[in-house]
């Protein structure tokens, strides 16, 4: 194999208005704009790959962009002289260097894969297993708000093709909660699925009292990412309803996935990128919930197109039968950080066929570096 080395890692920070205004989330969290770290990896040879981290704010997950930043400033340096395409043996170089901070290594992670592509003429995702045959279905995120005012995103977005809907709840009122839901599925068409996303705002009893609220036809509900905020209340709700339970802010890395599948807490997880560190470590999941009969939807916590690429790759290697859904995220943001190949027809999408992540960064958008290792 011939030589291949990092030579120099650029950072970038791009803030990425929300292109509904505000997003509201359970717990009166609320949002304008996602704060993102795009990497460049540039090799020895001059081959570039670009990764994206953009958390969801500061108070989702134990993740916050400055920290993402800080974490790389701590990883680069033993980055510089290692194979990229080596990504199992950058991960541990990585571990060596910090640890957790998953969200800090997700953008280098991503950046190797997109080198590797590269460097064998192959698109990530046959790199990561090959894909399925199939288009993927992409879903919205409908934040909390009225009623009406829901329904009428999720028409909006049901206009423009999408098979899912995420459909968020406040976690202050299981009545409210159960009008929002009952909204939001009002016009539930063939073919169309829906998650509730307490995004861990729920207690146990303000679970099952809003539950228990919703009509009796509910098809296609699932509450998820999951309702509770710990593991102990998550196994709870599990235990007492029939509506499927997904973990997803709970399901953070491998050996909560194999927890999960030991306790028989839920039937499947929301899969976001840089939970689990990036793509080395993320690929091993689906896996894991195969196994175990889950499924699996492939998400970011947010981002552009650059972490929309990795999602679009990340996707197809999971057999049709077990994915539920992809994450657009572009759809989420107001700004278009690269350009592609990566378009959605009829509410599904396909990993591009060219090599690499198949975007190229605007780096007029980008901006200069915010720092610079080499």
């Amino acid at each position: 194999m011939a030589s291949l080395t990092i030579a120099r890692i650029d950072v970038y920070q791009v803030d990425l208005p929300y292109a509904g205004g505000v997003y509201h989330l359970s717990g009166g969290r609320s949002y304008t704009s996602f704060d993102a770290t795009i990497v460049r990896i540039t090799t020895n040879t001059g081959l570039e790959g670009w990764g994206e981290s953009t958390p969801f704010g500061a108070t989702y997950i134990a993740s916050h962009a400055r920290g993402v930043r800080a974490g790389i400033a701590s990883l680069a340096p033993h980055l510089l002289g290692l194979d990229p395409r080596c990504v199992d043996r950058i991960n541990e170089a990585m571990d060596a260097a910090l640890v957790g901070h998953a969200h800090a290594k997700t953008a280098l992670d991503v950046a190797c894969w997109d080198v590797f592509g590269q460097s064998v003429g192959l698109p990530v995702c046959e790199l990561l297993g090959g894909r399925t045959a199939t288009a993927m279905p992409v879903i919205s995120s409908i934040h909390v708000g009225e009623p009406a005012e829901m329904r009428q995103r999720g028409a909006e977005h049901r206009a423009r093709g999408y098979l899912g809907h995420s459909v968020k709840v406040a976690g202050d009122d299981p009545a409210a909660d159960a009008a929002r839901i009952t909204a939001s599925l009002a016009d539930r068409q063939p073919g169309e699925f829906f998650l509730v996303d307490a995004n861990g705002g729920l207690t146990v009893e303000t679970a099952l009292r809003m539950l228990r609220l919703l009509p009796p036809r509910r098809g296609g509900t699932s509450c998820s990412r999951p309702p509770c905020a710990t593991w102990r209340e998550g196994v709870s709700l599990r235990r007492r309803t029939d509506v499927p339970i997904i973990f997803d802010e709970l399901a953070t890395n491998n050996v909560s996935v194999v927890q999960l599948v030991a306790d028989d807490a839920a039937e499947g997880i929301g899969w976001k990128i840089s939970k689990t560190g990036g793509l080395t470590r993320g690929r091993r999941q689906p896996d894991l919930c195969l196994a175990a009969g889950s499924t699996v939807s492939v998400q970011e916590t947010t981002g552009s197109d650059l972490a929309f690429a990795a999602i679009v790759h990340l996707s197809p290697t999971v057999p049709e039968r077990y994915l539920r859904c992809v994450l657009e995220t572009r759809d989420m943001v107001a700004l278009t950080t690269a350009d592609g190949e990566l378009e959605v027809r009829g509410g599904r999408i396909s990993a591009p066929t060219g090599p690499v992540l198949g975007v190229t960064p605007r780096l007029e958008v980008l901006g200069e570096p915010v720092a610079s290792y080499f």
